[in-house]
């Protein structure tokens, strides 16, 4: 179980509960610590080098990413982390590299996370939405 009235508690799980081995990922833990109206959001740059995006809510996420949490191994590992709070709303920026095993001398990828959280009536911490890039040539994660 954990503290959702702890920021950091909840920003942990998020990682956990993508993490792990080939195979099927618990998402009642999502439920836990995303909001149910929130939005999971993936950029990238396309082939004609513009950037694009594709926003999912929790049950389109799980959906999304289903297929690939079954066929391979993902560790994504938080490497740095700012948190900056006002009142019952949080931001943080999470910077990550994702693995294929969790002692893999090298990632295959890095990025930058920004999640927004807020603070409900019983003082939990909810995502309400996340946003993530990968490094990528102009754009390090060393500059974060």
């Amino acid at each position: 179980m954990i503290d959702r009235t702890d920021i950091g508690a909840v920003i942990d799980e998020m990682y956990a509960m993508i993490s792990g081995p080939a195979g099927p990922r618990d998402w009642s833990r999502q439920a836990a610590i995303f909001h149910p109206a929130s939005r999971q959001i993936r950029t990238w740059i396309g082939p004609d080098g513009m950037p694009a995006l594709k926003a999912m809510t929790p049950a389109q996420y799980a959906a999304d990413t289903t297929p690939f949490f079954a066929a391979n191994p993902f560790y994504e590992v938080e490497i740095g982390r700012r948190v900056e709070q006002f009142g019952n709303i949080a931001h943080v920026w999470s910077a990550y590299e994702a693995r294929r095993a969790p002692d893999d001398a090298a990632p295959e990828r890095r990025g930058v996370n920004s999640i927004q959280l807020f603070r409900d009536a019983g003082g939990h911490w909810q995502i309400i939405a996340m946003i993530w890039d990968n490094e990528r040539a102009g754009v390090s994660v060393g500059d974060f």
